[in-house]
C-alpha cells in the first residue's frame, strides 16, 4: 500500500510543476532561436561578428532554465519527504497547492474526531425480554462486523459468543446488520433499519447521548443499546484553531440526532449534518464544495470508514485517517495521516503553505535575476562569469532554498509529537 502511494504521487504534479514543464518545454527552444538571432542578426548592421557571437553565447548560458526545471519539484519533493517524518502521508504534489488553498474542512465523527473506542453505557430491553438477551442478540448479530460500535457491543458480551451461532451475515452501511441466530431472523442498527423491517419502535423514547442500535428478533422489537464514544485529544484545539484561521468546519455523520450535536457542540463546529446515509454524505459535500469553489477555495474531508471512501473520493483533498482507518479510506485519500491524530491536519496545512511559499520565491528569484541578466548580456554587460552565475549560481541557490523543505518542522500552535 505505502509503495504503491509513493509510486503514484510521482503522477500527481502540482500546478506549478506542470507548468515549469511546459514553460521549459517552449523556453528552451525560444532561447536558442533568440540567440542564434543575436549573434546573426546585429552584425549585419553594426558589423563585429566575433562580438555578438560572444553576446549570443553569454545570453545562451544565461537563459539555462535549470534554476526552475530542479528547485521547483525539489521543493514538493521535498516536502512529502519532509511531512511524511512528520506522520503525513501526501500522495501527490498537487495536493500542496489544494490544501493550501483550502476554505472548509468537513470531518468524520466516529474515529476521526472522536476515539471510536465505544463502550455501551446503557441497556433498554422491551417488555418481557432481559437485558443479558438484548446484549447478546446485538453482540451476536454484530460478530462479523469490523466497525466500532459492533466491536465494543461484542465486548460487553461475556455469554457464549460463538460465531457458529451466526449464518447469512448481511451489513449496510448506513443501516446496520442482518443475521440468522440460532436459526432466527435478528436485524441490529439504527431506526432506518427498523423502518425497513416494519419494526415499530416504542414512542416516548427518552433523548440519550451516544449511539444508539436498536435490536429486533423474528419481527419483533427486543429494545435498545446505547454506546458512547470519547473525544479525541486534540479534536477541539484544531477545530478552534481552524476556525481562528478562517476555515468553516463542518460533521458529517450517520450517527443520532443527540449523538451528532453534543459533539458539534463540545467542538464549536460551525455545521453539523446527521443521520447520513454514505450518499447523503456525498450530497451535502458537494453543497459545501460549490460555496467554497464560489469564494475561490478547496474543500478538505477527513475521515476513516468505508461509509467514507466515496466523500474522501469526491472531495477537493481527502484526507483518511491511516492506523485505524479502512483499506478503502486510505485508498481514496489523498492523504493519510499515519497515527490518526486530527492535529496532523495542521501540520500537512503549514507544510503545504511553507512548500508553496518556497515555490514562489524559486519561480520569483530565477525568473528575475534571469532576466536582468538575459538584458545585461544582450547589451554586452555582462561577462562570461557573471552568466554563469546567473546559471549555476542561481539554480544552487534556488536548490539550497527548495532543500528547506526537507527540514520540515511542525509550526502549528499544537504539540502532536
Amino acid at each position: 500500500m505505502i509503495l504503491r502511494t509513493w509510486s503514484s504521487a510521482r503522477e500527481r504534479k502540482a500546478k506549478a510543476e506542470s507548468f515549469i514543464t511546459k514553460f521549459a518545454r517552449y523556453y528552451t527552444p525560444a532561447v536558442v532561436i533568440g540567440a542564434v538571432a543575436l549573434a546573426v542578426i546585429p552584425p549585419l548592421f553594426l558589423g563585429d561578428f566575433a562580438e555578438w557571437a560572444r553576446r549570443a553565447l553569454i545570453f545562451l548560458v544565461i537563459s539555462c532554465p535549470c534554476a526552475l526545471v530542479i528547485s521547483v519539484p525539489l521543493a514538493f519533493f521535498g516536502a512529502i519527504g519532509g511531512a511524511s517524518r512528520q506522520g503525513v502521508l501526501i500522495k501527490g504534489g498537487g495536493f500542496f497547492e489544494l490544501l493550501n488553498k483550502a476554505g472548509a474542512v468537513v470531518f468524520d465523527k466516529t474515529g476521526t474526531l472522536t476515539r471510536g473506542a465505544f463502550t455501551v453505557t446503557a441497556l433498554e430491553p422491551a417488555a418481557g425480554v432481559s437485558e443479558d438477551t438484548l446484549l447478546m442478540l446485538a453482540a451476536l448479530a454484530e460478530t462479523h462486523s469490523t466497525h466500532p460500535i459492533a466491536k465494543a457491543l461484542c465486548g460487553a458480551y461475556t455469554g457464549d459468543a460463538d460465531p457458529g451461532r451466526v449464518t447469512d451475515v448481511h451489513e449496510e452501511p448506513g443501516f446496520g446488520v442482518e443475521a440468522v441466530i440460532d436459526g432466527v431472523p435478528v436485524c441490529a442498527g439504527n431506526e432506518r433499519q427498523m423502518e425497513r423491517h416494519g419494526i415499530r419502535l416504542p414512542g416516548g423514547r427518552a433523548a440519550v447521548t451516544g449511539a444508539v442500535v436498536y435490536v429486533a428478533r423474528d419481527g419483533r422489537y427486543m429494545g435498545r443499546c446505547v454506546v458512547a464514544d470519547t473525544l479525541k485529544d486534540s479534536s477541539a484545539d484544531v477545530i478552534r484553531t481552524l476556525r481562528e484561521r478562517g476555515v468553516t468546519t463542518v460533521m458529517l455523520t450517520g450517527d443520532t440526532i443527540e449523538a451528532g450535536t453534543a459533539v458539534a457542540s463540545a467542538l464549536g463546529l460551525d455545521h453539523v449534518y446527521t443521520q447520513l446515509l454514505p450518499g447523503d454524505k456525498v450530497e451535502r459535500l458537494e453543497r459545501h464544495m460549490a460555496e467554497t469553489k464560489q469564494a475561490g477555495k478547496t474543500l478538505v474531508y477527513v475521515g476513516d470508514g468505508v461509509n467514507d471512501a466515496p466523500v474522501l473520493a469526491r472531495a477537493d483533498v481527502g484526507v483518511a485517517m491511516g492506523a485505524l482507518g479502512s483499506d478503502a479510506a486510505i485508498e481514496a485519500a489523498d492523504i493519510v495521516l499515519m497515527d490518526d491524530d486530527p492535529a496532523r491536519l495542521l501540520t500537512a496545512m503549514d507544510i503545504s503553505k511553507r512548500c508553496m511559499r518556497i515555490v514562489r520565491e524559486n519561480i520569483v528569484f530565477s525568473l528575475a535575476v534571469k532576466g536582468l541578466f538575459l538584458l545585461l548580456g544582450a547589451l554586452g554587460l555582462a561577462n562570461m562569469w557573471e552568466a554563469v552565475f546567473a546559471d549555476v549560481g542561481v539554480a544552487v541557490i534556488a536548490i539550497v532554498n527548495a532543500t528547506r523543505m526537507l527540514r520540515t518542522r511542525n509550526e502549528s500552535k499544537l504539540n502532536v509529537d
